[in-house]
């Protein structure tokens, strides 16, 4: 695994678990239709999602439950709400490195939201102590004609063009990063 992947790898991965430790009483569920996400981190170029949300199948628990596994590897995940505001204070160690993150999630899901996260990596990795990764996500309308709940379309990837997942494939890539711990 190159330098740079490995980075994204463990961003996810710290990204996965303070997004992963919200109740779903403590996260509303995101309105039916097509949600852009942008994110952005230190040294990455942003990407774009477009995603299809189904808000009855948009289980915020269900998604938190996938993250089991990387939960284990956290000492410490604090999770505060005050209004339409999540924060979220995290430790959880990956391979030989420390990440102590501090997120906050702003916005009601139902036409939008914001999460900004802080990571600090100890020891760092391949040189990087630090990064802070932005993303923002807002309602465009009704999903497009033919998508079902969890297909998108990301742009903006390393090696350029437009990659479209449907929920099968998601389903797959996350069997994957269970089985590998990538």
């Amino acid at each position: 695994m190159t330098a740079s992947k490995r980075i994204l790898s463990i961003l996810g991965l710290a990204v996965a678990a303070a997004a992963g430790s919200v109740q779903a009483a403590d996260m509303p569920q995101r309105k039916s239709g097509l949600w852009e996400i942008k994110t952005s981190a230190d040294g990455t170029p942003g990407m774009t999602v477009q995603m299809c949300v189904d808000q009855r199948q948009d289980d915020v628990s269900a998604q938190r439950d996938s993250n089991q596994g990387i939960r284990k590897q956290c000492s410490k995940i604090d999770t505060k709400r005050s209004g339409n505001t999540v924060v979220i204070d995290s430790v959880c160690k990956f391979d030989q490195t420390t990440a102590t993150g501090h997120t906050v999630i702003t916005g009601n899901l139902s036409s939008q939201y914001r999460m900004e996260s802080t990571t600090q990596f100890s020891p760092p990795v391949h040189g990087m102590a630090s990064n802070h990764a932005v993303m923002e996500g807002r309602w465009l309308g009704p999903c497009k004609p033919g998508q079902k709940h969890g297909s998108m379309t990301v742009t903006g990837m390393p090696g350029g063009g437009k990659f479209d997942i449907d929920p099968e494939m998601m389903k797959q890539m996350q069997k994957m990063q269970q089985q590998y711990g990538r």
